[in-house]
């Protein structure tokens, strides 16, 4: 039989991470998070996740640094950082996205 569970998740009520995102819905495949009114700054720290991250920018801008590649995202703007891939963020202005990883970002500690 296959699972037919269904899980709703109210952002309103969602656990935040360590540095702000809420965490959404979660699957066993693949998790979801939302970053809400980031405020610019400086670049964060240049990572490498072992999982796959696509994102999409409900508003506001920031610049993905990806393995040598400037990318300005935007409003309506998607992207997606390859696991494994060397990147930072900068936040250009008050900047709303919501992204998915796969497998699970929070699976295992994994937080960021």
């Amino acid at each position: 039989m296959t699972d037919t569970t269904v899980t709703k998740i109210d952002s309103r009520h969602s656990p935040k991470g360590p540095d702000g995102q809420k965490y959404l819905a979660s699957g066993l495949n693949v998790s979801m998070r939302l970053w809400e009114n980031e405020q610019p700054g400086k670049a964060k720290e240049t990572v490498s996740r072992d999982y796959e991250t696509v994102g999409f920018v409900v508003n506001g801008r920031a610049e993905l640094h990806l393995e040598g590649q400037t990318v300005l995202l935007e409003p309506g703007n998607s992207w997606v950082v390859p696991k494994g891939a060397s990147h930072t963020y900068r936040i250009l202005e008050a900047f709303t996205a919501v992204e998915a990883t796969t497998p699970p970002a929070q699976v295992h500690n994994r937080d960021q």
